[in-house]
């Protein structure tokens, strides 16, 4: 019996280059894709893939929370993690949110092919990079862009998301993200712990 593969992914290229690498598999049969977590979500009402290739960053929901929803409504689905992020909290967020396995977007074909065979025997997979990664000190620090290094400081001192957006002029929305983001990279449950490991890593 084939599997049957889906994608969410929001840039086409990669859409089209994981293809190209699977369309000759005779044992993997492509259902498509979606760009977003709505679209995601809509197809799946009528359609039940083995597994589905998740894009950690989504421009509507996060990767990580919509694994969490697609597992909870249909626990039979495997997800399968994917991502340019070979970060140690981002990944543990996913398995922990019932992804079976995580793959970085430099994957090969033989990568790729490994990894769905090995979750559609109900084991996980974590690519080399990733497992190394994974055993890396816990305390390295997450690589941070230079607004979220603002945002983060700004958070230290106390300051709500509407006060954090009015100071550096972006909409309450893009601190939100922002935050999230925060949490997820220090993998911190709340804004206490967050401020707790950037300060023993001397970041604020």
């Amino acid at each position: 019996m084939k599997t049957q593969l889906f994608i969410v992914e929001d840039h086409y290229l990669v859409i089209e280059g994981i293809y190209s690498l699977l369309k000759e598999e005779k044992d993997i049969e492509w259902m498509g894709h979606a760009m977003n977590a709505a679209s995601c979500l809509n197809f799946l009402t009528n359609h039940a893939p083995d597994i589905i290739l998740m894009d950690i960053n989504l421009p509507d929901k996060s990767g990580i929370d919509l694994c969490k929803e697609v597992k909870k409504a249909y626990p039979q689905i495997s997800v399968l993690g994917l991502s340019t992020f070979n970060q140690q909290a981002i990944i543990r967020n996913m398995m922990d949110n019932g992804a079976s396995g995580y793959v970085l977007k430099n994957a090969t074909r033989n990568e790729l092919l490994e990894a769905i065979s090995t979750v559609m025997k109900g084991k996980e997979y974590l690519s080399a990079e990733v497992t190394l990664s994974l055993r890396e000190n816990a305390d390295q620090i997450p690589p941070l862009t230079r607004r979220e290094k603002e945002v983060l400081k700004l958070i230290a001192e106390g300051l709500t998301n509407s006060e954090i957006a009015e100071k550096i002029f972006v909409s309450i929305p893009t601190v939100n993200t922002h935050r999230k983001s925060l949490l997820e990279k220090f993998n911190a449950k709340n804004t206490a712990i967050l401020i707790n490991k950037a300060a023993k890593l001397e970041l604020i």
